[in-house]
């Protein structure tokens, strides 16, 4: 049996039943692709439930404001996705119709190669292979790819190997019959070998080489950041500040911090200290204080006074979130 067949025979008993696999509708499949980027299931589907049942259509996401759909997005991370998600609805909506081939679908904001390949098999039956972690790390065991994933020539390499697996005649099948293939059977560690249908001509098993593949050729360097966040409350109200664009948690609101702002720090009171939270590229270890001044301060411009029972109404970064509500 070949590899193709073998991942499909496979996938036809332990394939994942997920909600957008049983519709053909670019809008539901786009929206669980955009939300399950660096997310994983059990998490996203909870979000792309919500964002389905308030906007049911691409029309109504392009009808929100941005502030809306951020909020939607809380807790998700990598907010930019969720800025990209809506202006590529209004794209849509300016178009007239989802884009229904693989190079249209690339021209909407956020939606690159995976994405573009994923909507136009799942939804319009295009036969143009996926490629995401899952397919680098089956494809890199199986045929023992030593090219590494990260450079150009591997994203080249994995893409044509990616196209030559394909099934051609079901291709939405298919993709993601090797996605769930590598999140279930074929995982980034200890795998199952030994109940795998492809084991007998792996290259990766063969060679006793299962954690090597695939192969990196760069490290994310995190660096550590320090900020110091400063909650005031004067008479059930408190100060937010939107976020610019150049910097993590762009378009999202926070507390004042001592970087912008200055403050009587023997009028604050320590809530938390060095509370850690990773990013992708950075540690950010924050201090919360609470500040409670007798007379309303002046604030300078794009600061503003929201009541506390409206903090709701703004979207917040997750650690935000969580320090809000230590209080």
């Amino acid at each position: 049996m070949n590899f193709t067949q073998a991942v499909l025979d496979w996938f036809a008993i332990n394939g994942r039943d997920l909600p957008w696999r049983k519709s053909s509708d670019p809008y539901t499949i786009w929206l669980s692709e955009v939300i399950l980027q660096q997310t994983r299931i059990v998490q996203g589907q909870a979000y792309w439930e919500r964002f389905i049942a308030r906007w049911k259509t691409v029309d109504e996401l392009a009808n929100a404001t941005e502030d809306e759909v951020l909020r939607e997005w809380q807790g998700l991370g990598y907010y930019s996705r969720a800025r990209n998600l809506y202006k590529a609805a209004k794209q849509v909506v300016t178009m007239g119709s989802f884009p229904k081939t693989f190079e249209e679908l690339k021209r909407l904001k956020g939606v690159g190669d995976y994405t573009a390949a994923a909507i136009a098999s799942f939804a319009f039956n295009e036969p143009v292979a996926v490629v995401d972690g899952n397919v680098f790390r089956v494809l890199s065991r199986y045929f023992g790819i030593e090219t590494p994933i990260d450079s150009a020539q591997g994203k080249k390499d994995f893409k044509v190997m990616a196209q030559e697996c394909l099934a051609r005649d079901c291709p939405a099948e298919y993709n993601q019959a090797i996605m769930d293939f590598g999140a279930l059977q074929c995982t980034p560690v200890s795998p199952d070998c030994n109940v795998c249908p492809l084991v007998e001509t792996c290259y990766a098993h063969a060679h006793h080489a299962i954690d090597k593949f695939p192969v990196k050729s760069k490290k994310i360097v995190q660096r550590e950041r320090k900020l110091v966040y400063v909650y005031i409350r004067y008479n059930d109200s408190t100060v937010i500040h939107r976020r610019g664009a150049g910097d993590i948690w762009q378009g999202l609101w926070e507390f004042p911090t001592s970087e912008a702002l200055d403050f009587p720090f023997s009028e604050l009171r320590l809530i938390k200290r060095g509370i850690k939270h990773p990013l992708t590229h950075q540690i950010i270890f924050a201090d919360f204080y609470l500040w409670e001044p007798f007379c309303r301060p002046n604030l300078p411009s794009g600061y503003k006074w929201v009541k506390e029972d409206e903090l709701g109404n703004y979207a917040f970064p997750k650690l935000l979130q969580l320090l809000a509500n230590s209080l």
